[in-house]
């Protein structure tokens, strides 16, 4: 699987466009199915956990000027930095979240509630030593951007899910997402849902752990079976 150090994707894929942004998978044709996202803004682009890949500029282009990329999970530093650096803007990381900043090749500016001069909230989903992770939300279009707590990818889903929660998170599955009523989600593994994520959302949290022994018997007969 390509990561960061590896060289730069040649290969990409967008996904989930809609007027205020879209997606990519830089390699997309890999199991984790990792995606990245521009975000509209009246402040400008910003880039949300990039995965950097030729030609790339081009799909930021489409929405305005780059006035950032956004950190939103302490272990996806990906190429925020790589991508920041090439349009001399910021990493953009919530006030709380520690240990990443040394990480990072770039100037970083801490948020507190909000991305500045957006309408993005800035929602803290987990804080401890395993696992810091952050969520934004837009006002004006109900878009929820989720990196890692719930996903589309195969290995997050079980039984009729079309969202699923994290395989590490199903007995505590993330319920602060569920005060939100998000129009569209999108996630840092796999297309995001663009229609009906309230209810794939709630769908996904409600039935995270009675689903849980279905989804690692699949876990479990795809490493044995391929």
């Amino acid at each position: 699987m390509p990561m960061k150090g590896s060289g730069t994707a040649t290969s990409w894929e967008v996904t989930n466009r809609w007027d205020r942004g879209a997606s990519w998978f830089a390699y997309p044709h890999e199991e984790m199915v990792r995606a990245s996202h521009v975000l509209a803004t009246e402040a400008g682009v910003f880039v949300v956990d990039p995965i950097d890949a030729d030609g790339i500029d081009d799909l930021f282009a489409e929405y305005g000027e780059v006035a950032g990329t956004v950190l939103l999970l302490d272990r996806h530093k990906r190429d925020t930095d790589t991508v920041a650096n090439r349009h001399d803007v910021p990493v953009y990381v919530p006030e709380w979240m520690s240990g990443v900043e040394s990480d990072l090749d770039a100037p970083v500016e801490r948020i507190h509630r909000q991305l500045p001069g957006t309408d993005y909230g800035v929602h803290e989903l987990r804080n401890n030593p395993f696992w810091q992770e952050a969520a934004l939300y837009g006002d004006e279009d109900d878009t929820l951007v989720v990196p890692e707590s719930v996903g589309t990818a195969s290995f997050f889903l079980a039984d009729s899910e079309r969202l699923g929660v994290h395989p590490m998170l199903r007995l505590l599955p993330p319920k602060k997402l569920t005060r939100l009523d998000p129009d569209r989600l999108l996630v840092g593994h796999g297309h995001g849902i663009m229609e009906d994520a309230t209810e794939a959302l709630a769908y996904a949290v409600r039935g995270s752990r009675s689903r849980t022994p279905s989804l690692y018997a699949k876990t479990v007969k795809s490493l044995l079976f391929g």
